[in-house]
């Protein structure tokens, strides 16, 4: 059973009943990321996040892990381009405990100068900790690339420069601007009773915000492919591709969904098994789908050996041309479809899963979540549409690239 409800203010309500589980799960999404981030801003998406946990009027840091920890939930948070998401996970019998303190870090954090200065310090080690995944600063690298400098091609950490000069002004500024009641979903899936559960909502938060509307979300602009590289020294060279793909709400994603998971998606995919399995050229190699209300891209990484970086360009090259031209298989479009089943059937047994998916579809396309119709759209796409997407997104001229290791040699592909 699933409950949707918009309030006069423009906050949405989704709840989705999941009987005979023992948990629930509850997430406030805000429709703002690094996307809204202007150069001087970037990064304070992230840092609010940090700071909605370092105490409230009614609690101290400390207070809200201890409170979480004593009904023996899960609270935590994260920030992408879009979406910034603070998120419990409890017992059913704590629903109304797991909603309460996201309300309180939501609606009554201090903000206190003395807690910025600390987080600040442990969001620059989170900066730097990325410096020192190269694969985490490649596929930063390759979204700048693919969205330039602005919007989309923003990291989401942002610079040490902006971290350390964010002000309490600033944070509430930015919040005034996004975190407004037509800017929010609250999402909960799990056993719990329905009414309750909106009763506990309206209470907890539909009350508590002004009647300030959210400020326009930005959009990406469009950029010529380009090619970014960062010199590094490093053990491998960490090689990845952008293709310009389909937004959110396109028709054609399921087949695009089937098309990535022969690409490079799984174990089976050409890519592991051209690159890794036949050629021994890499550990990590993938694809995946990038999508985003108004845009989209599919992207491929691999982490290989230095020398042997022109011929695992090459061989990647190779299984993007032949994809192209050929399309895929029946064998391989049957496989395909079953992956893709798979991942939404076991996400049902999963109230965190099915609380971010119902929450980010409610959020971005204004619908409900129909599980049934998803599966329907499964079955009905065809092998001849996946092979058209394939045609529409896998355009080489259209691609931007991004390397991370030692050298500046342009990746080809």
């Amino acid at each position: 059973m699933t409950h949707y409800r918009q309030f006069d203010n423009g906050l949405r309500l989704i709840v989705h009943r999941m009987e005979g589980l023992f948990t629930v799960s509850c997430g406030v999404l805000v429709k703002t990321g690094s996307i809204n981030e202007t150069k001087d801003s970037n990064g304070i998406s992230h840092f609010i996040e940090h700071m909605l946990f370092k105490g409230t009027k009614n609690r101290t840091a400390f207070e809200i892990s201890d409170y979480t920890d004593r009904i023996g939930a899960q609270i935590n948070a994260f920030t992408s381009k879009e979406l910034t998401c603070y998120y419990t996970k409890a017992t059913a019998e704590h629903l109304f405990e797991s909603l309460e303190v996201l309300s309180d870090i939501f609606f009554d954090s201090l903000f206190e100068e003395s807690e910025s200065a600390r987080e600040k310090g442990v969001v620059i080690e989170e900066i730097n900790m990325c410096e020192d995944e190269p694969e985490e600063l490649c596929l930063d690298l390759l979204a700048r690339s693919r969205y330039g400098d602005e919007g989309l091609g923003r990291t989401i950490l942002g610079s040490i420069k902006n971290v350390k000069k964010f002000t309490r002004q600033d944070i509430r500024e930015y919040m005034e601007k996004y975190y407004c009641a037509d800017n929010v979903v609250i999402s909960v899936a799990g056993n719990v009773d329905v009414q309750a559960a909106e009763s506990m909502i309206e209470q907890l938060f539909a009350c508590r915000f002004t009647g300030k509307k959210s400020a326009e979300q930005k959009k990406y602009a469009e950029v010529e492919p380009s090619y970014l590289y960062k010199c590094k020294r490093t053990e491998q060279s960490h090689i990845a591709f952008s293709f310009p793909a389909l937004p959110v709400s396109d028709k054609r994603n399921v087949a695009l969904a089937l098309a990535n998971s022969v690409l490079g998606g799984g174990m089976s995919s050409r890519l592991f098994q051209k690159v890794r399995e036949e050629m021994g050229l890499a550990y990590s190699i993938y694809s995946y789908v990038s999508q985003y209300k108004d845009s989209g891209a599919l992207e491929i990484y691999a982490g290989v050996n230095t020398a042997e970086r022109a011929a695992a360009e090459r061989a990647v090259s190779g299984v993007v041309d032949n994809l192209f031209a050929e399309g895929i298989t029946e064998q391989e479009f049957l496989r395909g479809k079953e992956q893709i089943k798979s991942t939404f059937v076991m996400g049902q047994e999963s109230t965190s899963s099915q609380m971010l998916l119902f929450g980010r579809y409610l959020l971005f396309l204004d619908k409900v979540f129909d599980f049934k119709e998803r599966i329907a759209d499964i079955d009905k796409t065809t092998r001849d549409e996946v092979n058209d997407v394939i045609k529409a997104v896998l355009l080489k001229e259209k691609a931007s690239t991004a390397t991370v290791g030692p050298g500046r040699t342009p990746v080809t592909l």
